[in-house]
């Protein structure tokens, strides 16, 4: 496929209301025929299935990364990946906006996931060549072993129980948005994320 040098990246400080809008309903057919004419090599389509999910896009991106720039590149990482990926695409098993947030959500988490590293690492450093008193040293020991409980009890749930309560717990979407990156009824988003909510209640002796 040739490169996508005519996606227009999205620009810094994008109005909230342009973030937060999404393609509608009535438009999922036509994502769909966009993506399938882009899996043929169509530009043109692929630059039109862009300017219709970019807001939406670029919006789940800071939503995970928290940071502008960073999201920007994520998004833009993303659409370079479907464009690359677009053949893979199956009408059959969900929407094609739905299939671009799945890569976008990965992007993003890898993103995060590479910030926190960066940081631990650093954290780690200062650590090693900063004095420790006895009170801080006891406070990390807890906060580890309350992040190993948490670790060990989410690993006990149902693989569609624990990807719903990541995405809406630990990665802050509705549940609207967790039924739609899942491609799921609402209904079935929202007893996934009790069901496993309850289950690590009762695995960490909350009191309900």
């Amino acid at each position: 496929m040739a490169d996508v040098d005519h996606v227009r990246p999205v620009p810094d400080g994008a109005p909230q209301e342009k973030i937060q809008g999404a393609p509608s309903g009535g438009d999922a057919p036509r994502l769909a025929e966009l993506l399938s004419r882009a899996a043929l090599g169509d530009e043109t389509a692929f630059a039109a299935f862009y300017d219709a999910t970019s807001a939406r896009a670029y919006g789940l991106a800071l939503r995970v990364v928290r940071n502008p720039a960073h999201a920007e590149e994520v998004t833009q990482e993303a659409y370079l990946d479907a464009w690359r990926s677009s053949t893979r695409y199956d009408a059959e098993r969900g929407s094609a906006a739905g299939w671009l947030l799945t890569i976008v959500h990965r992007k993003a988490v890898d993103r995060v996931r590479s910030v926190e590293a960066a940081t631990a690492r650093d954290e780690s450093w200062n650590r090693d060549t900063t004095p420790v008193d006895h009170d801080q040293t006891a406070e990390s020991a807890h906060a580890s072993l309350d992040a190993t409980r948490v670790r060990n009890a989410v690993a006990t749930l149902t693989d569609v129980q624990r990807r719903a309560v990541e995405l809406a717990y630990f990665g802050g979407y509705t549940h609207t948005e967790v039924a739609t990156l899942l491609d799921v009824p609402l209904g079935t988003a929202k007893t996934r994320i009790r069901d496993g909510l309850i289950r690590l209640r009762d695995l960490m002796g909350v009191a309900s």
